[in-house]
């Protein structure tokens, strides 16, 4: 028994030191992907069974996006990387039934164009400035995610 003793004691060393190397550099590579994804919140204006019946609807928004899911049309009027900025495009569109969806996105580049866009709409309150800037960060998500697919 003393002479196997040696060699089990060595095996479960070797294999605790290559668990732990395995789960160690695991995490870090899991870690540096999410640096490259953030949390944007989705302005949804309805859901439709239809693209026709969706059109009608949305004929008073002058830019909107949709998504399919599940054999309905979403669609959304305002996108926002910033909490602080929901309730401000919220209140601009008060007159309409909306809500809020919180998704994830890893595009970099149009993360970075929201972000430019989120500190300039959280500065201002003039309707036309915050207008102007959703139908930019709208053109921008059809620029650089929808082309994506």
């Amino acid at each position: 028994m003393n002479k196997y003793f040696f060699s089990i004691v060595t095996s479960l060393l070797i294999g605790l030191v290559m668990a732990f190397l395995l789960i160690n550099s695991y995490d870090n590579k899991s870690m540096m992907a999410f640096k490259n994804v953030g949390t944007v919140y989705y302005i949804e204006r309805g859901v439709y069974s239809s693209k026709e019946n969706m059109e009608e609807n949305m004929m008073d928004f002058e830019n909107y996006i949709y998504n399919v899911e599940k054999g309905q049309y979403h669609t959304y009027i305002g996108i926002t990387g910033n909490k602080d900025n929901v309730k401000k495009l919220q209140n601009y569109y008060k007159d309409y039934k909306t809500q809020v969806r919180e998704k994830i996105t890893d595009n970099k580049n149009f993360l970075t164009a929201l972000r430019q866009y989120d500190e300039i709409l959280l500065k201002t309150k003039d309707e036309g400035t915050i207008k102007t800037i959703c139908n930019q960060v709208l053109s921008k998500y059809e620029e650089l995610i929808n082309n994506e697919y």
